[in-house]
């Protein structure tokens, strides 16, 4: 009944290895900086309110149908233990998101997450980079989000109109660009910005616009810009990072402003992860944090451009026929 399934992964037993070799390359490179290695739950009775993430949902029948979220990162529950006293820790986890799986995502993914207590995200970046180091990539350069779209749209991502923003979105195929400063700015980055940019070296791209994460700290400048990086290699978003929001008030402010952007445009909305609001008016201590896809850095690593060759099995597999 079985015969002509596909049993086997959709991984090489060489690249299988080489992931082992990688995990075991990133837990040796924190355990020399005693940045303590944590485990956290991949449910939760809460789930994430951006409106850029979806989130996926399962029951527990033994409570009633409770409604719980599989985690779309453990940064929550990280945090928690940071502002417990914990110190700087990462965690290697499988997190999970409802979207359109492809050559570079799927609904299921390997994501490192760190985070340094005292570190500015400039450190964290040379620190990122000293891990590239170590497993025989390159340092990456640095790059502002807006010189990055001087150069290739010669704007400036900070101060253009929006009107204009949805015009050069129209002559890229976006022909409903909508009122979205954020969907906008993202569009333009990956179908142009980053395309043209030389792919030879990893690149940080860093300083964001404001409306583009709700979780870091805004630099004092005009305009104001979020203090995060983000790490692309051969074109690829490979990490994410930023100095991270401590005040809790704000916090609270800028998920209700997510929350309401949900509710404009028809999602689910999310409740609000209460216990990790507890801990930050306990109090977290200045540090910056970043996530990192394992699964896209072992693309990297093993110059294949398809997630499901270095993932050990695709999520179709069992339903796939020789």
């Amino acid at each position: 009944m079985t015969s002509g399934i596909s049993w086997q992964p959709s991984a090489s037993l060489k690249i299988i290895k080489k992931r082992a070799s990688l995990l075991k390359q990133i837990r040796e490179f924190m355990n020399i900086r005693e940045i303590i290695e944590v485990d956290t739950p991949i449910l939760s009775h809460f789930s994430s309110s951006d409106p850029y993430i979806q989130s996926m949902t399962t029951s527990c029948t033994a409570e009633s149908d409770t409604k719980l979220y599989l985690q779309t990162s453990p940064e929550f529950s990280m945090k928690r233990l940071l502002a417990a006293g914990l110190g700087s820790i990462y965690q290697i986890a499988h997190v999970f998101r409802d979207e359109e799986s492809g050559k570079r995502h799927n609904t299921e993914f390997t994501m490192l997450e760190w985070y340094r207590i005292g570190f500015d995200y400039y450190q964290l970046m040379d620190e990122m980079g000293e891990l590239l180091k170590s497993i025989g990539l390159e340092i990456p350069i640095k790059m502002t989000y807006a010189e990055s779209f001087k150069r290739t749209l010669e704007i400036d991502p900070h101060t253009v109109a929006t009107i204009h923003l949805q015009k050069l979105c129209r002559k890229q195929g976006w022909e409903d660009a909508i009122d979205d400063r954020h969907a906008l700015l993202d569009f333009l980055f990956s179908e142009v910005v980053i395309k043209n940019i030389n792919q030879d070296i990893p690149l940080f791209i860093y300083d964001y616009p404001e409306c583009m994460s709700a979780l870091a700290t805004l630099k004092q400048s005009e305009p104001f810009v979020s203090e995060r990086f983000e790490l692309f290699i051969a074109g690829m978003e490979i990490a994410n990072g930023f100095n991270e929001l401590i005040d809790a008030d704000e916090q609270v402010s800028r998920f209700e402003k997510e929350l309401l952007t949900r509710k404009n445009k028809n999602l689910v909305e999310t409740p609000l992860d209460e216990n990790f609001l507890a801990a930050l008016r306990a109090g977290l201590p200045e540090c910056s944090g970043v996530a990192v896809g394992i699964d896209r850095l072992l693309m990297v690593l093993s110059k294949k451009d398809d997630i499901n060759e270095v993932n050990t099995f695709r999520l179709s597999s069992l339903f796939d026929h020789e």
